[in-house]
């Protein structure tokens, strides 16, 4: 009998640190990580591959591509306007066409610098919200400083994390989770450089009218996922303005809560003004679903 509770006990230990030290790696690994790919700002475009990828001037790169377009739209334009005098259907005035075409078409070849403005505009704003933190609170609002929290209320060191207590089932929790929103951020981080090289398209979009709803979706997508950078730091700014203590259940559980909060961020957003999705779940589950 008490080498059968010696067997269960080795057991039980075993477990236990293979998941402390998988909660330990994820802790000290990751999350410096998910600060980089959360809080964006233009930094993100002078990447090398990414600035020739873009186009450093009008003939190389989406940029040649999008002057092309410019053409093909003046065409396009040129073959309805003739058209509709023998059709005898409305179409825009060439003085209004020729007007977008200009605009738009300096906003198109401008447009890298359109969007780092875009970029720092709502790096800015989120980071406004979190030195509002750093100032009242005196912490770093910031994912590592919130890991080093929950750490200290949730214990982990060695021989203390029970995998099989309700403590060791709420760091699991955690720390699965925040993985999670490591794969969805650094999904949206792809996201947002996919937008930005279809940006010179879509401000080429506005100058027909039948095209400018690329524009307007285009914009949409791009807007929410910036935008989940300022409820992410919200968020934080709430999770640290709480009075925690290690004892107490109830802040364990609002971790909980929070970092799912930070989970669902992007479909909340996505419910309140539209865009694309970067849950990872969600992507699972669509892929999946094909027939």
């Amino acid at each position: 009998m008490e080498d059968s509770t010696n067997i269960t006990q080795i057991i039980i230990d075993t477990i236990n640190t293979i998941f402390e030290n998988l909660f330990s790696s994820i802790d000290n690994n990751l999350y410096s990580v998910l600060d980089d790919v959360t809080f964006v700002n233009s930094d993100i475009l002078y990447d090398k591959n990414f600035e020739t990828l873009f186009g450093t001037s009008t003939s190389n790169g989406i940029l040649l591509i999008a002057n092309s377009f410019l053409l093909a739209f003046i065409i396009y334009y040129s073959a309805r306007y003739l058209m509709a005098h023998f059709t005898y259907t409305q179409t825009e005035t060439p003085f209004s066409f020729i007007i977008k075409l200009v605009l738009f078409g300096i906003t198109m070849n401008c447009s890298f610098f359109v969007i780092q403005f875009i970029l720092d505009l709502n790096c800015n704003v989120s980071l406004a919200i979190r030195n509002l933190g750093e100032n009242l609170f005196h912490k770093n609002i910031c994912f590592s400083e919130l890991i080093t929290t929950i750490n200290s209320n949730i214990a982990i060191d060695q021989n203390s994390l029970n995998i099989f207590s309700l403590d060791g089932l709420i760091k699991g929790t955690l720390s699965i989770s925040l993985l999670n929103l490591v794969f969805s951020y650094s999904l949206r981080y792809i996201m947002i450089k996919v937008f930005v090289l279809l940006s010179p398209f879509a401000f080429l979009s506005l100058t027909l009218e039948k095209t400018n709803w690329f524009f307007k979706a285009w914009f949409r997508n791009l807007f929410s996922l910036l935008f989940i950078q300022i409820v992410v730091a919200l968020v934080l700014l709430i999770l640290f303005s709480m009075d925690y203590a290690s004892s107490n259940l109830f802040s364990k559980f609002i971790y909980v809560g929070g970092i799912y909060a930070l989970i669902k961020t992007n479909s909340l957003v996505r419910d309140f003004i539209g865009g694309v999705s970067t849950e990872i779940s969600q992507s699972v589950k669509n892929l999946v679903g094909l027939k």
